[in-house]
């Protein structure tokens, strides 16, 4: 069976989605990581600079690399972030365009998982990072059911429905993190879970931030009417609300965080 490819090509939808859940996630995992001002960062799959822009905003780099292979994420991102700071282009993350030891940091944001190759990406991590310097990342659980859009996926699996799913979902255990940044040679290696929790005002509202996906979109685009309907159904059933009809959902990411040798 071919492998699925999932791309993200609009920002303004990704932002609806997973922009806002992207900035929770890495508020929290900056705290984590407590990095010096001033540094130099690469953000590896940067997509609509939600993460980005947390970063500066937290951590005072005096530059950032953005890299992402969609051109209608990376001009969101530039117009999100149009100050002097940062650079956004087009890139593998398998095959970063930059000379070895160019960045003090180096970090992925809910990445991972949708790179055919998470060994060789966090390779790369490692070329373009300093001896010293840091290489981290965070992504949803997605074996262990710390995803978003889970409730809409284990509805969509419950009626036989089959959406892509990123290639490479085992990379997001604590168990493959840790594999992967020991095997690229990292030292002083620590990991952490991070929990968020996010208010929808309505279900109409957690729908609507979820069904711009691409994992679940195309899907749903396919569906009858009275299957979109029977799995809104389903998926609301899953999701309590309080009396006002707000819903609070939450979502979990693993985080990891690595030196390069000195």
């Amino acid at each position: 069976m071919a492998e699925q490819i999932i791309r993200f090509e609009d920002g303004a939808a990704y932002e609806q989605m997973m922009g806002i859940w992207s900035r929770l996630v890495g508020n929290v995992f900056l705290q984590w990581l407590a990095p010096p001002l001033g540094l130099r960062w690469i953000d590896v799959g940067c997509g609509n600079g939600a993460f980005t822009e947390v970063l500066i905003e937290r951590c005072a780099p005096t530059w950032v690399e953005g890299i992402d292979p969609s051109e209608g994420q990376l001009a969101y991102a530039r117009k999100r972030l149009s100050i002097d700071q940062a650079n956004f282009s087009k890139g593998d993350a398998m095959a970063l365009p930059f000379a070895n030891h160019s960045f003090d940091a180096a970090v992925m944001a809910l990445v991972l998982v949708f790179v055919s190759d998470p060994r060789k990406a966090v390779e790369e991590m490692v070329r373009v990072v300093k001896p010293g310097g840091r290489v981290a990342t965070y992504m949803w659980d997605m074996l262990g059911d710390g995803f978003p859009l889970e409730p809409i996926l284990l509805e969509m699996h419950n009626m036989g429905l089959a959406p892509p799913r990123p290639p490479r979902m085992e990379a997001s255990s604590t168990e493959a993190l840790r594999d992967l940044w020991e095997r690229a040679g990292l030292d002083k290696v620590e990991m952490r879970e991070i929990r968020v929790h996010r208010v929808f005002a309505n279900f109409d509202d957690f729908w609507l931030a979820k069904q711009t996906a691409p994992s679940i979109g195309a899907t749903i685009a396919a569906m009858s009417s009275a299957e979109v309907k029977t799995l809104k159904e389903r998926v609301r059933a899953r999701l309590p609300s309080d009396a006002e009809g707000r819903i609070t959902y939450g979502a979990r990411a693993n985080a990891i965080l690595g030196r390069v040798p000195a």
